[in-house]
């Protein structure tokens, strides 16, 4: 499609103006990122591999109920989205201790939690995007009571759809991280998961033997991260079992 206005730019992807009002066009990286940006790298198909997954995800959660910014995939790297007013929270649903809550609590990783916990992070690279309690979101007008509650309700029912379906090809959802954006239609606000779901912003570990399917590869230098992702594609049938070479990956119409 033809490049539109830039409106946006992150870590991981782009934003462009949309066709339509109401609408953006998001455009996935090849960069990665780790430590708040601290570690930077190019990792050939990345973006591909993401705008893929982050489809499956958002679609298949469309299909529950659950509410999401995601219109159509476009392209290969390209999506259409509905343009949304983001909380500036990240939303972290953890069924399983590890990363910077084992190292918190003195826990090892992969301890299975009693419940799902549901944490909330203020985002900002710059602060290391601290923890924060719900007091604080409140008093600081980030979020009513009510959005807090339903915000939550949208976390657990994302965990519930997205530990079923890593189940079933053999991943532990170990924890992942959401962002929720403000839609308004006149005076009524809805709230709808935003940003993207894929092995960016998820801890996905196989079953079987541990090994880590995630940005954690990449993190802690762990092996091949094109191999992670592709693997987990693989898995969920959005890549063909005798896919192309990783870096560019062939993808199912």
């Amino acid at each position: 499609m033809a490049r539109r206005k830039k409106i946006y730019e992150g870590k991981a992807k782009t934003l462009y103006e949309g066709p339509e009002p109401g609408t953006l066009v998001q455009y996935f990286k090849d960069d990665a990122t780790a430590n708040n940006a601290e570690k930077h790298g190019i990792i050939e198909g990345k973006g591909v591999l993401n705008n893929r997954l982050s489809e499956f995800f958002m679609t298949g959660l469309g299909h529950i109920g659950v509410p999401t910014h995601f219109i159509k995939r476009l392209n290969m790297r390209e999506q259409l989205i509905r343009a949304v007013e983001i909380i500036p929270l990240e939303v972290i649903v953890r069924n399983y201790a590890a990363g910077s809550m084992a190292k918190r609590l003195g826990m090892e990783e992969g301890t299975m939690l009693p419940r799902p916990i549901v944490e909330f992070s203020y985002k900002d690279d710059a602060l290391g995007d601290p923890l924060v309690p719900e007091e604080y979101i409140i008093a600081l007008g980030w979020a009513s009571q009510q959005d807090l509650d339903d915000i939550v309700a949208l976390a657990l029912r994302v965990n519930d759809f997205m530990s079923g379906v890593m189940y079933g090809v053999g991943i532990k959802l170990i924890d992942f991280k959401i962002e929720i954006g403000r839609q308004f239609d006149g005076d009524f606000q809805r709230l709808i998961v935003a940003d993207e779901i894929s092995p960016d912003s998820c801890r996905l570990w196989d079953m079987e033997t541990g090994q880590k399917l995630d940005k954690d590869v990449f993190r802690r230098d762990l092996g091949n991260l094109a191999d992670a992702y592709t693997e987990v594609a693989r898995r969920l049938g959005v890549l063909p079992n005798n896919n192309a070479p990783l870096g560019k990956p062939t993808l199912i119409n």
